[in-house]
């Protein structure tokens, strides 16, 4: 095979409108992308379409986008002039990666039929626009040169209702970095890391932590996050009753609203504990794959792609209530030798690199391209 960098090939990754490439504002989709683009072997030949923003990650991968001066689709705006540009190549051959719209598929195929679509889902299939009905999710199956999966369970979604066995179909686990070489040490600390929405179950991280704080008077308790991304001056009604009803437990509770990805990851090195009490049906779960990286003590939602990313590891709990998270903790956190067990349980057996992600991405794209000999 030819020198990667030698061929006269591109690899053009369209994000959603409301995901920015931004070294400030990076959303799960946006970290992930940018852990696979700084680790591939490709990284010369990719090219990120997105709207336009001040501060890129990479400003030589990445096409800013402006809003369109008149009323249209903003994401298919994206998906137009990602079009236009590539049809300016007429001399390299091209791969397309759509992140999350598959409703744009049929616009990208129909204008780059010749060249080589692919899809990822980060979200369940079935929930979205273009992939809701089976007849839709066998015809992307049918044309996209490959369809790559957060986690099995986003697989087992797609492929539901599905009796044709397809090849291209791949489940690609989001990868993150880990960023110490050895175990962190760790303050009394429990955390929340996530949106304040009602899916995140805030609420019942709250509640719980009401029920048990005053029998552990030498621990904190801290939430890391806001209703939307990059601030929490914009947060809703349900956020703000909760962080005003979190802070009623005194000098125990600390709410540090949005923090970027860096503060974050510092916060995780501290945290003896993490909670993660969501209640819908995460696709995949990337604070409790972070919170590996980090050595923390896992106490989550059995639901979705969580138990993939977290296995034995950590404390899964089924139907997650106040009560039942609430008993969980006190077990834990009464109990040293628990808690360290499960702290070494995440750090050793840590296992989803953004490098191995990265690998393993790059290595689905040279089968692809071995299609052009």
């Amino acid at each position: 095979m030819k020198q990667i960098n030698d061929l006269k090939m591109q690899i053009s990754i369209l994000l959603p409108y409301k995901e920015r490439f931004d070294k400030n504002l990076p959303s799960s989709v946006v970290i992930t992308i940018k852990n696979n683009l700084f680790k591939s072997k490709f990284k010369k030949n990719i090219k990120v379409y997105g709207k336009k923003v001040d501060t890129p990650i990479s400003k030589e991968n990445f096409f800013g986008v402006e809003d369109p001066i008149f009323f249209k689709s903003k994401n298919k705006n994206l998906a137009n002039v990602m079009c236009k540009d590539i049809l300016k190549d007429i001399h390299k051959d091209h791969i397309i990666e759509i992140h999350n719209r598959p409703y744009l598929f049929k616009l990208i195929y129909k204008k780059l039929k010749k060249y080589h679509v692919c899809i990822f889902f980060h979200n369940d299939p079935q929930h979205m626009k273009g992939s809701k009905k089976i007849e839709e999710r066998l015809n992307l199956l049918k044309n996209s040169k490959m369809i790559y999966c957060v986690s099995k369970y986003i697989k087992r979604r797609f492929l539901e209702g599905i009796e044709d066995k397809f090849t291209n179909i791949k489940v690609l686990y989001n990868g993150v970095d880990k960023k110490v070489n050895k175990m962190p040490k760790k303050n009394r600390e429990v955390i929340f890391v996530g949106r304040l929405v009602p899916e995140k179950g805030i609420h019942i991280y709250v509640d719980a932590i009401e029920k048990i704080f005053e029998k552990f008077p030498l621990w904190k308790f801290s939430i890391i996050g806001s209703s939307y991304l990059g601030s929490y001056s914009k947060d809703t009604q349900f956020a703000k009753n909760q962080y005003t009803k979190f802070k009623k437990i005194g000098k125990q509770a600390q709410f540090t609203g949005f923090l970027n990805p860096e503060k974050v990851c510092q916060k995780m090195k501290k945290a003896s504990i993490i909670v993660i009490p969501s209640l819908w049906e995460e696709p995949f779960g990337l604070v409790a794959a972070e919170a590996m990286a980090n050595g923390i003590a896992i106490i989550a939602s059995k639901v979705g792609g969580i138990p993939e990313i977290i296995e034995k590891n950590g404390v899964l709990i089924k139907d997650i209530s106040v009560e039942k998270l609430a008993k969980e903790l006190s077990k834990m956190m009464t109990n040293n030798l628990n808690i360290v067990k499960y702290q070494k349980l995440a750090w050793q057996n840590f296992k989803l690199s953004s490098n191995a992600s990265s690998m393993k991405l790059d290595k689905y794209r040279e089968q692809i391209l071995e299609d052009l000999k």
